[in-house]
């Protein structure tokens, strides 16, 4: 149950919720909360854990083109992760939750750290051969102009056939006049339509709030433009969640495709 006293202003709400799926606590919903006022049950929480057999099948499928060493961003509970390294990849999780990053220590991901999105260029230059930015984390990149740099980021430490692996949620498919409302909001403020202002809450904690950038897939070539990075492919595009390929730019010319 959600209180009225939230247990300071910078709780990590999401780590404990984390947390209290693996010691498998009782109370484990997750509550989005909207700057509108719009408050929603998140994600099932069992969905931070589940195998991989029981993902969906445009996810199993973004991983045929997973390769090299591998940087999963907002690793959450390391089930991403968890995957790669039982089938030898090396992998880093990053982090801005320390609960997330200590549930993942817990389920014995090696290597695993807090890092905040926009600190990956902590990291050495051509570290990476693929980013996981999945579980809809391209929206971790909050909106377009710190979407940009934290792509150009992304481009120096990783190698230079590298590719990004991101999942999003298309805003637009959607009827809810609520949601409808709040585009037409961010617009008149001069914001992006999916360019979410949020926060976490569960039990007595609450986040801070932070910007989570929900796109279609033509504004999200519009975002890649000019950072390095294109579409190679498009997995389920139709889909109100979808999955994109990306890798660095080249010389030659090509066009993204679309699969199923």
């Amino acid at each position: 149950m959600v209180t009225s006293k939230m247990r300071g202003a910078c709780a990590d709400a999401y780590g404990e919720q984390l947390l209290a799926q693996y010691h498998s606590r009782a109370s484990t919903v997750e509550i989005i909360e909207r700057d509108d006022g719009y408050i929603a049950t998140g994600s099932d929480p069992g969905l931070y854990f589940r195998e991989y057999k029981n993902w969906s099948l445009p996810e199993r499928r973004a991983f045929r083109f997973v390769k090299g060493r591998v940087l999963d961003i907002g690793c959450g509970a390391g089930r991403h992760s968890l995957y790669l390294q039982s089938k030898g990849f090396v992998v880093t999780g990053i982090d801005s939750s320390r609960g997330a990053v200590k549930v993942c220590k817990l389920r014995r991901l090696r290597k695993v750290l807090v890092r905040p999105i926009n600190q990956v260029d902590k990291f050495n230059p051509s570290t990476f051969d693929t980013v996981l930015l999945l579980g809809n984390n391209f929206g971790l990149l909050s909106n377009a102009q710190a979407a940009k740099v934290i792509l150009r980021k992304l481009s120096r430490i990783t190698s230079p056939h590298a590719r990004i692996i991101a999942g999003s949620r298309n805003p637009y498919a959607t009827n809810d006049p609520k949601h409808r409302q709040y585009h037409r909001r961010n617009r008149s403020r001069g914001r992006m339509a999916g360019q979410i202002r949020m926060r976490v809450r569960f039990e007595d904690y609450a986040s801070p709030w932070f910007d989570y950038l929900l796109v279609s897939p033509d504004e999200m070539k519009r975002i890649l433009a000019g950072t390095g990075w294109q579409i190679e492919r498009l997995l389920a595009p139709e889909a109100t969640n979808y999955f994109a390929v990306i890798r660095k730019e080249t010389n030659a010319d090509s066009h993204p495709h679309q699969a199923g």
